[in-house]
């Protein structure tokens, strides 16, 4: 369905039954909302209410011009309003990469708006800043942020067949096809690099304590997240909190290992 939210039109899809405790799911890059397909059979049969979104930049009606428009804040001002949209004062938020994020700042911003939050593979922002200062190997990790904010990234990720996405997606198999074609939208991909392009460590070097119920899902195959990270998370927590760690799954983990997340989701949520 599309909801309709500050001033742009985003895509939504909702499934589960209609009295259900509802969940709001946040996908990642170069993911949208099907990245959530494989765990919503579960999410459904526990009698939960889901609406996937596709974010900022994904959805077609929701592709505002400008490097500007994507920076942090503008995802997590729009989830708030999806979430007014549908009628919800709260939802229990479950995100993904960029989606956890959003997820983060959005307990941490506006805790009267999510009932718990399950982020997956990106830690509390403050841990990833301790993280980066005090470990080279995270600084590593993250090299490939300048590459997907400089100007060859559209050509780098879809050049040649778009052998760079489909390794990087490599995890997940033939389910990259379904990015990869996304990808090839007119001006798709541009949008949604311009959440790296518009990433600045000041706009969550102010986020504190999270407040609500909390679980963080981190694989000790994640390329991208180290352990320093995911441990610290802990330190950013001051209600309920469990670290939910993965073996030999990588960062993709709502299409790797969808019952071990399904597992961790329900955990929390409490059904």
């Amino acid at each position: 369905m599309e909801v309709k939210a500050r001033g742009l039109t985003f895509e939504v899809a909702e499934g589960g039954p209609s009295d259900g405790q509802p969940v709001l799911l946040l996908h990642g890059f170069p993911q949208d909302r099907r990245e959530f397909d494989l765990l919503l059979p579960r999410l459904h049969a526990a009698g939960l209410r889901t609406y996937a979104l596709d974010q900022r930049g994904y959805s077609p009606g929701a592709r505002p011009s400008g490097v500007a428009s994507y920076r942090i804040g503008e995802p997590v001002a729009d989830a708030v309003a999806v979430l007014d949209a549908l009628g919800l004062e709260s939802a229990h938020v479950v995100g993904h990469d960029w989606g956890a994020q959003v997820g983060w700042l959005l307990a941490g911003r506006h805790p009267e708006r999510v009932r718990t939050l399950t982020a997956v593979s990106v830690p509390h922002p403050r841990a990833m800043l301790l993280a980066l200062r005090v470990r080279p190997s995270q600084q590593a990790r993250l090299a490939y942020f300048a590459v997907f904010r400089s100007a060859i990234a559209e050509r780098l990720l879809l050049g040649g067949g778009a052998l760079v996405m489909r390794r990087m997606l490599g995890a997940i198999g033939s389910r990259a096809d379904l990015y990869v074609k996304a990808m090839r939208e007119p001006g798709r991909l541009t949008t949604a690099l311009n959440w790296y392009r518009a990433y600045r460590s000041e706009d969550v070097a102010g986020l504190g304590q999270i407040t609500v119920p909390t679980t963080y899902v981190w694989t000790d195959g994640d390329g991208v997240v180290g352990l320093t990270a995911a441990l610290r998370t802990a330190d950013w927590v001051s209600a309920d909190y469990q670290l939910v760690a993965m073996r030999g799954v990588s960062h993709w983990v709502p299409e790797q290992a969808p019952r071990e997340l399904a597992d961790a989701i329900l955990a929390r949520i409490g059904v």
